[in-house]
């Protein structure tokens, strides 16, 4: 066993002369601390660890250089540990101050590799509703895009979640590359080529029954910043007929609707498309995608402008498919379960909302989750500081407005997003009138494990909007 007994190491990579490590580590709380982790070199034989960088925001996916003279990372603002996006920063291997080798990239950096030369980095990017494949020079700070597509490309995953460690693997000589291939119609095959024209050698999912219709990129305007999103139909879906329309937002807020194959047990525009939805994916401001500025946009601002965006986006579906407007749901887990929560209690426009664990005070919420670092970055400081920050975005202040029925389902062990956020909701919109149901899961934290609780919550979600948007 290497390192400290209370230095929590999150990810490392071996130095090339094989005598330390380059990790991402913090001491105390592992599940809490990945939020304030630093760069560390760790000696492969004593495990003394020395702190050689202490980065501006989050860090991951530490990578030495093959010449053992710097280490690049991924960094910037990120709210879940091990779905990462940034910007490519590279430090010298004995610390000192990082530099940003891909300024003002108009996107989120997902992977990154040292492909054999000190100048020039492999890296797997999400822009907007295409991922890339791109060669980084990090002296002179250019890129050079090898390969593009609406696809998501990974060697390794994260839970089905997210693109995970490695993006593309590729052979010694570096002529001959693989990766998994998948879209939101086609389930992940592996694919073989060279890093600009990869092909499927594998149909293990051939026989995949899809739950749902198309999918199509949605681009629009918001407060002069580009959005983007998606729209995934029902199947057989037929043009000119109004469906009803389920807006979906995704957990994070640093995170995206990446286009992935929808399967599992977190595939709700499944469950819905394969009841007769549209589901809309916005990817508003505080998403993955669009490059760092726009990602740390809702910071001190949780609620505000990725609402605005997500309301202009819907303003843009109705220019190009028809949209009854008395037809009109919203839903989302976690992240996207607090924006439920909030958006009910500042517009009228969705008829129906369901939230999975979702966050209703940020102030309650700061003093009892098991996390509550990630919140620092986002807010700007602790909520005993400054509370107003946190109160200002906290939905049951406003809660007086809900008019919208909403269902809350919760697991009653979640540590990240407490149980009590959701009961706390429900509790007013009871007191006040507004149709409502909660159901809290036992032995279930944030994310369900259990098919029947995973099966009954497909049941109620689509019940609930069968019962409110399906019976105009």
């Amino acid at each position: 066993m290497l390192g400290p007994n209370d230095l929590n190491v999150y990810e490392f990579d071996w130095s090339p002369d094989g005598t330390r490590f380059a990790a991402t580590a913090a001491h105390g709380n592992g599940d809490a601390n990945w939020w304030v982790a630093e760069l560390y070199t760790i000696d492969a034989r004593t495990g003394t660890a020395t702190d050689v960088h202490h980065p501006d925001l989050q860090i991951a996916s530490p990578r030495w250089s093959g010449d053992g003279k710097r280490i690049a990372y991924i960094g910037g603002i990120m709210s879940d540990e091990a779905v990462t996006g940034g910007d490519v920063y590279v430090v010298a291997a004995n610390g000192g101050k990082a530099t940003d080798v891909t300024p003002n990239l108009k996107a989120s950096v997902v992977t990154i590799a040292w492909n054999g030369s000190p100048n020039r980095m492999l890296a797997t990017e999400l822009a907007g509703d295409r991922m890339v494949v791109a060669s980084i020079d990090p002296d002179r700070k250019r890129q050079q895009q090898l390969w593009s597509g609406q696809e998501t490309i990974y060697a390794t995953g994260f839970a089905g979640l997210a693109p995970g460690d490695t993006g593309v693997s590729v052979s010694r000589d570096g002529k001959v590359a693989a990766a998994i291939v998948q879209s939101i119609t086609a389930p992940p095959e592996i694919a073989v080529g060279t890093l600009g024209a990869l092909h499927n050698v594998t149909s293990a999912n051939a026989r995949t029954v899809r739950l749902t219709g198309p999918a199509r990129s949605l681009t629009w305007i918001s407060e002069g910043t580009t959005v983007q999103g998606w729209l995934v139909f029902p199947p057989n879906a037929r043009a000119g007929v109004t469906y009803p329309i389920v807006t979906y937002v995704h957990g994070g807020p640093a995170y995206a609707h990446y286009p992935l194959f929808p399967s599992g047990a977190d595939a709700f525009e499944a469950w819905l498309a394969a009841r007769g939805y549209i589901v809309f994916e916005p990817n508003p401001r505080g998403s993955y995608g669009q490059g760092e500025a726009f990602t740390r946009a809702n910071v001190k601002d949780f609620g505000y402008g990725d609402l605005r965006d997500i309301l202009v986006g819907l303003d843009a579906i109705g220019q190009t498919i028809p949209v009854d407007p008395q037809r009109i749901g919203l839903f989302g887990w976690s992240y996207g379960g607090y924006m439920t929560m909030w958006a009910v209690t500042q517009t009228n426009r969705f008829k129906a909302a369901v939230s999975g664990a979702g966050l209703s005070d940020w102030l309650s919420y700061y003093g009892t989750n098991d996390i509550d670092t990630w919140m620092i970055p986002y807010f700007g400081n602790n909520v005993y500081d400054d509370p107003s920050v946190y109160a200002r975005s906290s939905p049951i202040n406003y809660i007086r407005q809900v008019k919208t029925p909403t269902l809350m389902v919760a697991g009653d062990r979640d540590a990240e997003v407490p149980v009590t956020q959701s009961y706390e909701y429900w509790h007013a919109l009871r007191d006040l009138g507004v149709p409502t149901e909660l159901v809290i899961y036992p032995g279930e934290g944030h994310l369900f494990y259990k098919l029947s609780d995973q099966r009954d919550v497909a049941r109620r979600i689509t019940g609930w909007f069968d019962r409110y948007l399906k019976a105009q």
